[in-house]
Parts: structure tokens; sequence; C-alpha cells
């Protein structure tokens, strides 16, 4: 016992880190406790390393071979070929990184504007509640793909920041709306109204004392937000809203529809292949949303 004498006041080191340890060895264990949640972190996990290094490991393929158009699957090429003679899943391999690149921007604004003026709406009350409330009305009303297609008429959407900024600028007003709701809940409690006594001010209330009670919500919403945004640009390349350069899981589905894949019998994974690509993506991304549930939700893991 002597050796954890100290000072009136502090904390024996030792006893300091256990609960930071505990608590890490307790979210890594509920995440291994879901096996749902742990295939989908893996699937998510192998698509990061496959944008990552798949641009890195496959060149690309621009040249036409006339002779192997619409080739059956084999081992020279696993997924067969496409209008144009390239390989198929040389395709798939470097389609990955915009749209993910893209998904998780969108996600970040669409999530970074929701919460901030969400939050600042239902803490202040008032005009500011009114102004924001109406202007997420105005952009709700306003046809999405409408104004994309006008924006694309004007502006070359080849960026993946100005791509996401657009999906991202017009995604928010739900989300915000639910975070409104909540932040009314949450700054009736004691700990706000402590906090207001002390006079910390609004930005230390809202982002020390509110905002992390709601982080649950906000990260799962995240996700959430991350799935939409990738759908929503798979659906600007298959209109052809976009410039169609490069290599895109969406790229490749709007040539499939327009090179006339469908009427080979030999272009099946042509038009298989991105669309399993998209699909496994975001069913990762959907299992792991039931780890970060049981994770932040006690009355889950008690069930």
């Amino acid at each position: 016992m002597a050796e954890l004498a100290t000072t009136p006041g502090t904390v024996p080191a030792p006893l300091a880190e256990r609960p930071a340890a505990r608590r890490g060895s307790n979210v890594l264990g509920i995440i291994l406790g879901n096996k749902v949640g742990v295939i989908g972190f893996l699937m998510l996990f192998g698509f990061v390393l496959l944008a990552i290094f798949g641009p890195m490991l496959v060149k690309a393929d621009t040249s036409t071979h006339v002779s192997d158009i619409y080739l059956a699957p084999s081992l020279q090429h696993p997924f067969g070929t496409d209008y144009a003679g390239r390989d198929v899943l040389r395709q798939v391999v470097r389609g990955g990184r915009s749209i993910m690149v893209v998904g998780v921007l969108a996600a970040i604004i669409t999530t970074g504007i929701a919460v901030s003026f969400g939050a600042l709406a239902a803490y202040l009350g008032g005009w500011v509640d009114s102004l924001i409330l109406g202007i997420s009305d105005v952009v709700l009303t306003i046809p999405y793909l409408v104004l994309l297609g006008v924006l694309a008429a004007f502006v070359k959407l080849s960026s993946p920041l100005l791509l996401a900024l657009i999906i991202g600028g017009v995604a928010w007003p739900t989300l915000l709306r639910a975070v409104r709701a909540q932040v009314l809940s949450l700054k009736e409690r004691e700990y706000v109204e402590a906090a207001r006594m002390l006079d910390l001010g609004t930005t230390h209330i809202l982002f020390r004392e509110v905002l992390p009670n709601m982080m649950s919500y906000i990260v799962i919403n995240f996700v959430i937000a991350m799935t939409g945004a990738i759908y929503g640009q798979i659906l600007l390349y298959f209109l052809g809203l976009v410039p169609l350069t490069g290599d895109n899981w969406g790229l490749m589905i709007n040539l499939a529809y327009t090179r006339g894949a469908m009427f080979f019998t030999n272009s099946l994974w042509y038009i298989l292949a991105p669309i399993v690509a998209i699909s496994l993506l975001q069913l990762s991304l959907v299992m792991i949303t039931q780890s970060l549930e049981d994770i932040f939700n006690p009355r889950l893991r008690e069930g």
C-alpha cells in the first residue's frame, strides 16, 4: 500500500492509465464479439487497401484491342473484357479509389454542416433557429438531379472535391433536423445548465458538453451519409452528368449500358463486376453500423 501513496489530489500513474486501457480493450472486445461487425470491418479494410494500392499495382489500359472485345472470363481475363477489349478485373481494381474518396469527403461535409448548424439552431433558438430551418427547407425543395444537371452544364465536375462539395452540399437538411431535435432535448440537462451558470460560452457548451453525448448518433449517421454519397455519385456517372474519364465503377456501369454490353452473352461480368463491388462496399458499411451501435449503446449489449 505504501507504493501507492501520493500527495492529496493526485492519482497514481498506474491507476490513471488503467481506465483508458480498459476502455480500449472493452471496445475491441465488443467489436470482436459482433461477428457481423467484424466481417464488415474486414471487408471495408480490404476495400481501403484496394483503393490505396490498387492503382499503384495495376496500370491503366487506354488502348483498344479489337480482337479481344467482350471475351468470356478466362485465366488471362478472370472477369472477361469490355467493349474495347480491356481487362475488366483491372478496371475493378483501379475503380474504387475515387468512389471512396468522394464518399468520405461528401459524408464529412454533410455531417459537419448538419451537426454544426443543427446544434446551433437548437441551442440559440429564436431568429437563428428560424433562419437555419428556412434555409434547410429551401435546400430540401431543390430537385437534386435537376440541380446537378444544371451545374454539369456550366461546371466541369472532374474534381473529387468539387463533386463531394455538391453532393454533400445538398444532402444535409434531413440530418440537420434530426440533430436539432436531439440537441433540444440535451440542452435541458443538468450539466448544460451548470455550464451556462459558469458562463463557459456557446462554443464550449455545444462542442464540449452537448455534441460528445451525441457521438454515437453522429458516427452512425456519418456512415449512413457515406453510403448515400456513394449511391449519389454512381447515379451521376450512370446519367453521364460528370466527365466520363478515368477508371471508376460508376463509369463502368455507364459504359456497359451505353456501349451495348447487355446484347453480348460474354459481357455479363462486365456489367455485374462494378455492381457487385459497389454492393459489397455498401454492405460492409451497413454491417459496421451494427458494431458501432453495440459500442455506443450499452442496452444493446445487455440484450
